[in-house]
């Protein structure tokens, strides 16, 4: 199995067939076996029967079922773990950063890096259509700038992008060791990675803005709340 494509989901029956019909269509006219994982994260909606009802029909679909919400973060692990792949990527259900971007992350596999991370904010990332404006400022750099102050990480423009890929023994090392449930995963897992001196790549995507974006105000507070509870943890183990 050389690929696996996790895609932790909430309540997406609207978005989710046409993200998983796009992947299919990349996915199927390639020469390597795969895996698409679909991790329900306690949906209340139809979402885990359009995925049962479409297994038949998308090869290597599987649904991974969750009986409550317990976060992002703990979706994406739980498909890690349980992925076969000898390479693992994670992707949003809204499709931001469609799968062929993948493309750009085999040539820094194959330079030996263990880990390659989607970025919106580098040179060459294409946006579409661009962020409106006070959106970008606080909830994008004004996040950004409170995470580097917390973490540090200043080389990294973008720790959040939901198009990141893991070599299978990256994967299993980190997301086991992993905590955090929410949207900050991304960061603890960045921080892990650092810890365990994996090495990682940073690249541009082309990455398609849903104004209908789910992340609001107070999943940014929370958020910030996660990501101070890596550095006191991070603190305390440096001790």
């Amino acid at each position: 199995m050389r690929l696996s494509v996790i895609i932790p989901v909430h309540n997406e029956e609207k978005r989710l067939p046409k993200t998983l019909a796009s992947i299919d269509g990349y996915l199927s006219k390639q020469v390597y076996d795969y895996e698409i994982l679909v991790v329900d994260n306690g949906s209340a909606d139809r979402t885990p029967e359009i995925v049962r009802d479409l297994s038949g029909r998308i090869k290597g679909l599987k649904l991974i079922a969750g009986s409550a919400s317990q976060g992002k973060g703990f979706a994406v692990k739980k498909g890690m773990l349980e992925a076969r792949g000898d390479y693992r990527i994670f992707t949003d259900a809204d499709n931001s950063t469609s799968i062929d971007q993948i493309e750009k992350m085999w040539p820094e596999f194959e330079k030996g890096f263990d880990i390659v991370i989607g970025s919106r904010n580098v040179r060459g990332a294409v946006l579409e259509p661009p962020q409106p404006f006070l959106r970008k400022m606080i909830l994008g750099n004004g996040f950004k700038l409170l995470r580097k102050l917390i973490i540090g990480f200043w080389n990294i423009a973008d720790t959040q992008c939901g198009f990141k890929g893991f070599k299978a023994k990256a994967a299993q090392d980190i997301f086991s060791q992993a905590t955090v449930l929410g949207f900050a995963f991304d960061v603890e897992v960045l921080v892990l990675a650092e810890e365990m001196r994996y090495k990682f790549k940073e690249i541009p995507v082309r990455w398609v803005n849903d104004l209908e974006s789910k992340v609001n105000l107070g999943h940014i507070v929370k958020m910030l709340l996660e990501i101070i509870k890596i550095r006191l943890k991070w603190l305390k183990k440096a001790k």
